[in-house]
């Protein structure tokens, strides 16, 4: 198995990588931390596992600057196809990180709330134990406007990945969907919050679409045909 001369099999390794790191932060940690509706026993987690709480935050700064050079990676593989849309793609990704990197200040403030700082003394621990919950309730609300980003991005790349002609179209499609499912849960966590869980459980199979690509690029593979690629971009 070659990564280096496999552009398809280097951007699968990437990502497969950068989604390890992302599913450590986003979900081991929070699942390990938080408990929903109960401010002290979350309270309470964070600081018995500051160090783990601490490793979720520095994961998910790591993951979302990873991130970007996944989509170069699939920008370099893809650009034969349509150079437009590959930009696009790459573009979107760029500008969802600004967002995951801000939302983790709302981690960083939780965190200094239950760490009790001198200046924090003028409240007391029910009151700094609710505003720590606040702001990761703050944290997951940015996840959700991320969250748009992360559903467009796939509609630029699942066209590239169908009109590519080495890559199957299947994932193409599959991609899309996963790109449409990404922004109803985006907006249904605005607009109907109280039905986010049940939209993301009927979400979860176009949303497996992303994990069977990263899988299908990093075992399989995928190396473009230049001549072919030129003439698809031509008449794209």
């Amino acid at each position: 198995m070659s990564f280096t001369r496999n552009p398809g099999r280097f951007a699968g390794l990437l990502y497969v990588l950068t989604s390890i790191i992302g599913f450590f932060a986003m979900g081991y940690v929070p699942g390990k931390v938080i408990v929903h509706g109960n401010a002290a026993a979350t309270a309470s987690n964070i600081s018995a596992h500051e160090t783990l709480f601490r490793l979720g935050i520095a994961g998910a700064i790591i993951g979302q600057a990873a991130f970007i050079f996944v989509s170069l990676a699939l920008f370099d593989l893809l650009k034969g196809v349509s150079r437009r849309h590959a930009s696009l793609m790459v573009l979107l990704i760029v500008v969802s990180v600004p967002i995951a990197f801000v939302n983790e200040l709302n981690s960083i403030a939780a965190l200094v709330l239950v760490r009790g700082a001198d200046f924090l003394s003028v409240l007391d621990k029910t009151q700094r134990e609710a505003l720590a919950m606040l702001f990761i309730k703050l944290h997951g609300q940015g996840f959700v406007v991320a969250e748009m980003f992360w559903g467009l991005w796939l509609f630029p790349l699942g066209l590239l990945v169908y009109r590519s002609r080495f890559l199957p179209r299947f994932l193409g499609a599959w991609l899309g969907l996963a790109g449409v499912a990404w922004v109803v849960l985006s907006m249904t966590g605005i607009l109907l919050p109280e039905y986010q869980d049940k939209v993301d459980t009927y979400s979860q199979p176009a949303m497996i679409g992303e994990i069977v690509f990263m899988l299908w690029l990093l075992i399989m593979g995928g190396k473009p045909d230049v001549g072919a690629a030129e003439t698809s971009g031509a008449a794209a």
